[in-house]
Parts: C-alpha cells; sequence; structure tokens
C-alpha cells in the first residue's frame, strides 16, 4: 500500500517547520507542489525554498496545477464538492507516481485539519493509501505570536469562523478567509488583531480599536494584494 503524508509547513516561514515535519518529508520518495499560477509563485517558492534547505534525500519534486474555482461561490456546498471531485482526480494521478509501497507529501500551508482541504479530498480518492499527518503551526498561532497576545481570555470559548459567516462577535472570533472585509460591519467598538503573510519576511501587522484602525488595515491590504498579486491575512477580534 502507498503511504501519502499530509505535512503542515506553518505560515510562510521555514523556521515553522517541526522536527517531526522535516524527518517526514525526508522519508518519502515523492514530493508534491501546487502551481496556482503565476499570481501566486511565491507559496510554490516557500515549499522549494523548505525542501531545499530540509530535505537531504532523493525525493523526486512533482508539480501539480491546481484547477481554478469561482470566487463567487460560497465557502462551503456544491461548488466547492465539485471542485473537490476535481482536484481529487488530480490527486489520484499524482499518487500513481509514487512507488508501490513508497510514500509520497503534500506540503500544506499552516496546518493540514485547520480550513484546509487536502485531507478531505485524499478521502475521495478511490484507492487504498494510508493516509499520515503531519501538524503545523497555524495562521492563528502566528497571529497571537505576532501579537503577543493570547488567543482565549480566562475560561472562556474562541470561535473560528470565515468572513461569510461573521455575526454579531458575543465571544473572542478569529476570522479567516475574509475577502469580503467582513470587519467592515462589525462593532466599532471592537478590539482587532490583524496580519497579513504571517510569518514571511512580508508580514503586516496592526492592532486597535476597530473604528481607528479598519480604514487603514483596507487600504494595507488593497497595496499588498496589488503588490503581491495575492494576500493571505487572518484577525482576531474581541470586546474591549
Amino acid at each position: 500500500m502507498k503511504t501519502i503524508l499530509v505535512v503542515g509547513i506553518g505560515t510562510g516561514s521555514p523556521e515553522h517547520m517541526t522536527v517531526a515535519a522535516i524527518a517526514a518529508l525526508n522519508r518519502v520518495d515523492v514530493l508534491f507542489i501546487p502551481d496556482k499560477g503565476a499570481s501566486k509563485a511565491d507559496l510554490a517558492d516557500v515549499r522549494r525554498t523548505i525542501i531545499e534547505r530540509f530535505v537531504t534525500s532523493a525525493a523526486r519534486q512533482v508539480s501539480y496545477a491546481v484547477p481554478r474555482r469561482n470566487a463567487a461561490e460560497p465557502d462551503y456546498g456544491k461548488g466547492v464538492d465539485d471542485w473537490h471531485g476535481v482536484l481529487a482526480g488530480v490527486f489520484s494521478g499524482l499518487i500513481d507516481q509514487v512507488p508501490d509501497g513508497g510514500a509520497g507529501a503534500f506540503l500544506v500551508w499552516g496546518d493540514p485539519g485547520l480550513y484546509d482541504s487536502t485531507l478531505r479530498i485524499l478521502h475521495r480518492v478511490e484507492r487504498p493509501i494510508e493516509v499520515q499527518v503531519l501538524p503545523g503551526i497555524t495562521a492563528v498561532q502566528a497571529l497571537t505570536a505576532a501579537h503577543g497576545v493570547a488567543l482565549n481570555r480566562i475560561g472562556e470559548p474562541v470561535l473560528i469562523t470565515t468572513g461569510r459567516q461573521l455575526g454579531a462577535v458575543e465571544t473572542d472570533t478569529v476570522v479567516m478567509l475574509d475577502g469580503q472585509l467582513a470587519f467592515l460591519q462589525a462593532d466599532p467598538e471592537l478590539e482587532i488583531f490583524w496580519g497579513a503573510y504571517l510569518g514571511t519576511e512580508d508580514q503586516l501587522l496592526i492592532a486597535g480599536r476597530l473604528g481607528d484602525v479598519a480604514e487603514r488595515i483596507v487600504a494595507t491590504r488593497k497595496t499588498a494584494r496589488e503588490r503581491h498579486g495575492w494576500i493571505m491575512d487572518t484577525y482576531l477580534l474581541r470586546r474591549r
């Protein structure tokens, strides 16, 4: 049986790599590198930098094109399900390149268990494979570390959601995948801790009363996206 490792590589810094993740990459036969187009070439470059720095084995690198999905689709639903089906076919072809009894590895941004679909897609591959997961540093951890704050208050819960699902903020709330800038509709008296390109040399951080810094976040985000062609940002909202 073939083994597929899903390895969390952190949010962009090679320093985020765990000892377990490095060891995992060095015991596979094939390393799979996603290609999301020229505008997001940085994402593939980070993976190649990690491989160059930490992988000393003779593992083969295989790049694969990630099919585009309609940006107007909701975070969940039939559109994403169809997209996952297409990717399952791509993954099946990649797994064909792993020798019998061998192993391949997907290098996953952040952690495979938090707002990443690699595991869901692998579960749809119609062939016997063993899937092993190596956890990584998440954008949530990178965000709170960069701002020097704790994620939760003593004895209080934390909600992790998307921009599309953001409603009234009743508890400390982490928001990911917010292309709609949902924070502009939130209570201006909230405190926000915002970060983009977390863990990278291009890291951006803004914090303060939401009503005071919201427009600065919008402007900073716009400029950064125009410069890089893409943006990954995360923020924490809480009552002051």
